[in-house]
């Protein structure tokens, strides 16, 4: 039966992108003939006009964080498989996907701004200022959460850390190859690839951990992660994040291809059995009703709020042609759905269950289970989950940390190379310290970090995912386009996020949870407010023409 599941959401997600993506092509008013941003800046830095398999890679690999795989986990294990897939595959199509493919056309027409600015030019400068701060403290939880997951991986499988230090010389070494000696993608992707995979072996033959310079082995990984987050932030996209991303995303595809493979392969030969109810429960002590917790806590495979901040803020940057942003913006989500019903899959074999399983672990077991249909050692098909999963982490850190250095030097003005520096350093000194810093939860005992942030970082991205909706369809209605295809996901989201919040401040009251969701609350408001007040105003007859 799983065979058929993932078969029936691979067909739907190619008749979504065939005919909704078509549909929405023609509602923003897509044409090639408009002058991308990438292409009238060019600045060599920030804006780099990219080629189209390039740039998928990039925005792929940034916005598949490590949320795709926790999130459909959780959710599964707690809820069941049947509501956990239904709102992967209607959310993808109907959603998260309209959320990347708008926030990118809105940015790209207008000059590749962010989704506060465009906020700005339709609502009020209030608006700005308030959803440059709820951006920036979005991206801090996601740096917390991400570091402190990709430590952890490090510590628990060297080989991954070492696998993971060698592709990025790889990405460089590419990144230069391609950019200043002008030598062809696919000629030098003939040559990295096969190199990156071949680190497979060799880092798993030759693990490494650094020498510990604090209290702990993890303690190190997380200070040289924010030290190679505040490289990839201040280098030119070139020279590390395009080419990082583009590599990362084989190793994404690879997953991806050979887990499809795996599932059919197995499930047809009676070799994997779906093994969890298809509704377990309706309520989770620990997250409470299906409504809203499934939809909180099964994030990025179905709408993140974080892609419609890479969208446009690295993406739109690099983007060429208006015609790519059907396959960056849609068709990446609808490619992270089919990872995020991958990731279902790993629990939906997996029994019994105690309990105790992180998700890290069973997804990496769930792939072995997988791969094992090509006959590939247990051992080698968990290392590369892990591998998989490293990757997640990493490119989405990266990208993030470049992001929050964007919102940052938008929120004070900040110009120049001495506030690009500030700006990165600003965005990760918070981080820097929960990471260092042992967290007590509400019981007292000691908890990871991303276990203290989890909760709230989950609401407050599906609420910056319903801000963003929110904004493309304020923008949509005052330039006269089609609007009803993201205000009916627009009420939906924010439906589910003020559910979320109101529940975490009653649960977590004047803890400091409570607070931040508290004063995520007031924000969404005092945003929801701004949004009516443009919303019931006239439309602005030639304003896009005078912003591309």
């Amino acid at each position: 039966m799983i065979a058929y599941l993932i078969l029936m959401a691979i067909i739907v997600f190619a008749l979504a992108y065939r005919f909704y993506g078509r549909f929405m092509n023609r509602a923003m008013g897509i044409d090639d003939r408009r002058a991308t941003p990438a292409v009238t800046v060019n600045d060599g830095l920030d804006y780099c006009p990219a080629k189209r398999p390039l740039l998928f890679g990039h925005h792929f690999a940034s916005i598949a964080g490590a949320g795709l795989i926790i999130g459909p986990i959780m959710a599964g294990r707690t809820f069941g498989w049947g509501p956990a897939l239904l709102w992967i595959v209607i959310g993808a199509v109907f959603i998260g996907g309209v959320q990347d493919f708008t926030s990118l056309v809105a940015s790209i027409r207008h000059r590749a701004q962010s989704v506060a600015q465009i906020a700005q030019e339709y609502m009020s400068p209030m608006a700005h200022k308030l959803f440059l701060v709820f951006i920036w403290l979005a991206l801090i939880y996601m740096i917390i959460v991400f570091a402190d997951l990709t430590s952890a991986t490090f510590v628990t499988g060297p080989g991954v850390g070492t696998i993971s230090i060698a592709y990025t010389i790889l990405a460089v070494s590419l990144g230069i190859a391609v950019s200043l000696y002008r030598v062809g993608l696919l000629k030098g992707s003939l040559v990295v690839v096969p190199l990156l995979f071949l680190c497979l072996w060799w880092g798993g033959a030759h693990p490494f951990n650094p020498p510990i310079f604090l209290n702990s082995l993890q303690d190190t990984w997380d200070v040289l992660l924010m030290i190679y987050c505040f490289m990839a932030s201040i280098l030119p996209v070139w020279f590390l994040l395009q080419p990082r991303d583009y590599l990362s995303s084989f190793l994404l595809f690879a997953c991806l291809a050979g887990g499809m493979i795996g599932i059919l392969g197995g499930g047809w030969a009676g070799t994997l059995v779906i093994e969890i109810p298809f509704l377990r429960t309706l309520y989770d002590p620990q997250i409470g009703f299906i409504f809203p917790g499934l939809f909180i806590v099964l994030a990025c495979g179905a709408c993140s709020g974080f892609h419609s901040i890479v969208a446009s803020g690295t993406t739109a940057k690099q983007l060429s042609e208006e015609s790519q942003a059907r396959c960056i913006g849609y068709g990446a989500m609808l490619v992270e759905g089919l990872l995020a019903c991958m990731a279902l899959a790993t629990v939906m074999i997996m029994m019994p269950l105690t309990g105790e399983e992180t998700p890290t672990q069973i997804f990496a077991i769930g792939i072995s289970r997988f791969f094992h249909f090509f006959g590939i050692p247990r051992d080698f098909s968990m290392m590369f989950g892990l591998l998989t999963l490293s990757t997640f982490l990493l490119t989405t850190l990266d990208t993030g940390t470049r992001l929050g250095r964007y919102a940052f030097s938008e929120l004070l003005g900040l110009k120049g190379r001495c506030g690009m520096i500030g700006a990165t350093l600003a965005t990760l000194i918070l981080p820097t310290y929960c990471l260092l810093n042992e967290s007590a939860g509400p019981n007292g005992i000691v908890v990871p970090a991303w276990k203290m942030i989890w909760p709230v970082f989950g609401a407050s991205n599906q609420l910056l995912g319903a801000l963003a909706l929110l904004v493309v369809t304020v923008w949509l209605k005052k330039t006269g386009r089609p609007y009803v295809f993201t205000l009916i996901p627009t009420f939906f989201m924010i439906s589910v996020t003020l559910v979320a919040l109101v529940q975490l401040i009653v649960k977590y009251q004047w803890s400091l949870i409570g607070v931040i969701a508290g004063a995520l609350l007031v924000l969404a408001l005092v945003l929801g407010v701004e949004a009516l007040r443009a919303f019931s105003k006239g439309r602005r007859e030639g304003l896009e023409n005078n912003l591309i």
